[in-house]
């Protein structure tokens, strides 16, 4: 038996990410603005040259 969401053409991660948005959007306001704050997503990259961390220079 195949899950609903492979059946639809999803990835999990896909399927992961429009429950929680379904989940959020359910929320009353005051939790909804709570749960807002920790689906923000903070990336940071940093280049490596010959194995190591290359720092930029200011």
């Amino acid at each position: 038996m195949t899950n609903a969401w492979r059946a639809a053409g999803l990835t999990y991660i896909q399927y992961s990410n429009i429950a929680a948005r379904v989940l959020r959007d359910a929320l009353r306001a005051d939790l909804r603005a709570e749960a807002a704050k920790r689906n923000e997503t903070h990336v940071k990259f940093t280049p490596w040259v010959n194995g190591r961390p290359a720092h930029e220079k200011a």
